[in-house]
């Protein structure tokens, strides 16, 4: 019968299966029988069929049964707020816990409960299972061209998208009688195991790669049992597994065991790795706006941005599907705030205290060492040497003249350079190696009489700096420079001009080097 219908419709249908007329008919009047609202209690409880009172503020619309909430007690008249208690047909919810702990069918009682206002008696939940198992297969069509399709990463979205869709695959989605709402209501339950784990699936699959499965409920299992079977890769679990778990945390929930028992696995781990200080690795699954979110066999650990890096990181979704290295600093699974906490931070910098004690053994001045650009600022570049910064300042990169550390160096760049001096925590590097010293032989190439050339460096009003080479600096005095009095030196010169001029003076000490164009003029003058 339902491989039938299926073949035209993933929406039962009463007119096309007598058998599940009958079944519903026995149902609706199990509904009808146990939602009667006796009209006098409108009145007794005075409800509006609007919204507004001639006051315009707000009143009662409505009565029901089907739950209810309680947050205070009443004593002596008075209403004493108290642990909020929450009612399913009146009947405790932690009392229904109870009674269902250790039981297959506890999702399926409660539903029952829920609809029909009543527990099902042995007879009565047969029956009901039954017919959930009729309806709860999803025909390949509507799993091929609903839940495979536009897959999300939010499963609620992905689920609240499918159920939409089940509209368009109903025979008779209009109509609002009793028989028929119940039998929509009933299919979309026992439907949702199915649409929630496939739209699982088309995620993992279509949105990071996994292999795709999907499995068939089998009839005659319980909806827990059906979750496992269609959600693990092997379809392997336990009976235990699935049979709900007595849970008496004051917040009214029941778990399966599935559920429960990876959560408490995850958990103990997670306790004896904080009482440890054990360092974890794990896959980031989540980035988010304060932080990073991992999971520990199923347990969810949160990293605030804050301790992400021993530096600030801005853009944290680099780190999306890594695995990191963290500690657990903070252990608090219970109750509302329940807060697990990871840090990184912490790892970083203790791995780069273990790595600055080692550097700073084995350094010293003089040394050469290699190391890669981590910043570069407008005064000089930092050097990551692998425990500890160098600075690398803009005096110290060459011989010569630097006018911008960012045209010269990149973060990334390799280098290699001198441990200049060392001050505690902090190493001094440069790149003027004693073997390409300019001046080392300078006092040869720039005797007094030499002439030489050079490029204009720089301007001031008593004279021009000329480079004779990257390193070397010289003086032309304005008095040097002709023969004819000259005001200033940009009247007659620019930087960037190369000229030809006679060495003069020459101080090694104090690395001072004086030129003139004059004497050259003088010189020529005379030979003429």
């Amino acid at each position: 019968m339902r491989n039938d219908i299926m073949e035209k419709h993933e929406m039962m249908s009463l007119e096309d299966s007598g058998q599940l007329r009958d079944k519903i008919r026995f149902f609706e009047q199990e509904l009808l029988k146990n939602h009667h609202i006796d009209p006098n209690l409108y009145v007794e409880y005075n409800v509006k069929r609007g919204l507004r009172d001639s006051a315009g503020k707000g009143v009662l619309t409505g009565l029901t049964e089907i739950s209810d909430v309680n947050g205070y007690n009443l004593i002596n008249g008075r209403q004493i707020p108290a642990d909020g208690r929450l009612y399913y047909q009146g009947i405790n919810v932690q009392d229904i816990i109870s009674g269902l702990n250790g039981r297959r069918f506890g999702f399926e009682e409660t539903i029952y409960l829920l609809i029909f206002g009543k527990l099902p008696d042995k007879e009565e939940l047969s029956r009901f299972l039954d017919m959930m198992s009729d309806m709860e297969e999803l025909g390949g069509r509507f799993v091929r061209d609903v839940v495979m399709k536009g897959t999300n990463a939010n499963i609620m979205n992905a689920m609240q998208r499918c159920v939409l869709a089940l509209y368009t695959y109903d025979d008779n989605p209009e109509d609002i009688s009793p028989e028929n709402v119940l039998r929509q209501s009933l299919e979309l339950i026992a439907k949702l195991p199915e649409i929630a784990v496939y739209s699982y699936h088309a995620y993992r699959h279509f949105r990071k790669d996994d292999t795709l499965f999907i499995r068939n409920p089998q009839k005659g299992l319980s909806l827990a049992e059906n979750i496992l079977l269609m959600l693990r890769p092997d379809g392997k679990y336990t009976e235990l597994e699935a049979k709900v778990l007595k849970v008496n945390d004051g917040e009214g929930m029941a778990a399966l065991s599935y559920k429960r028992l990876a959560a408490d696995k995850g958990l103990k781990r997670l306790k004896e790795a904080f009482e440890n200080k054990e360092v974890l690795k794990e896959k980031v699954t989540q980035v988010m706006e304060k932080g990073l979110v991992v999971e520990v066999e199923g347990t969810r650990v949160f990293i605030p941005a804050s301790m992400v890096s021993d530096t600030y990181d801005k853009d944290l979704s680099k780190y999306a599907g890594q695995e990191i290295e963290f500690v657990v600093t903070e252990f608090n699974p219970s109750g509302r705030r329940s807060r697990i906490i990871g840090d990184r931070k912490q790892i970083l910098l203790e791995k780069k205290a273990a790595m600055q004690k080692e550097l700073f053994e084995k350094i010293a001045v003089g040394q050469t060492v290699e190391g890669v650009v981590k910043n570069v600022t407008d005064f000089g570049a930092f050097i990551d040497l692998g425990g500890a910064d160098g600075l690398l300042h803009i005096s110290e990169m060459s011989w010569g003249r630097v006018e911008n550390p960012k045209k010269v160096f990149k973060v990334g760049d390799k280098v290699k350079a001198l441990i200049k001096d060392i001050n505690g925590e902090k190493i001094a590097l440069s790149l003027k190696f004693p073997e390409s010293n300019p001046w080392a032989n300078a006092a040869e190439k720039y005797a007094v009489g030499n002439v030489v050339e050079g490029k204009v460096a720089r301007m001031t009003d008593f004279g021009a700096f000329v480079e004779l080479e990257p390193g070397v600096d010289a003086l032309l005095h304005v008095s040097q420079i002709s023969r004819e009095h000259v005001d200033k030196p940009s009247d007659v010169l620019s930087v960037g001009q190369v000229i030809t001029a006679k060495v003069v003076d020459f101080n090694e000490a104090d690395r001072k080097i004086s030129l003139s164009m004059k004497a050259l003029e003088n010189q020529e003058a005379e030979e003429n």
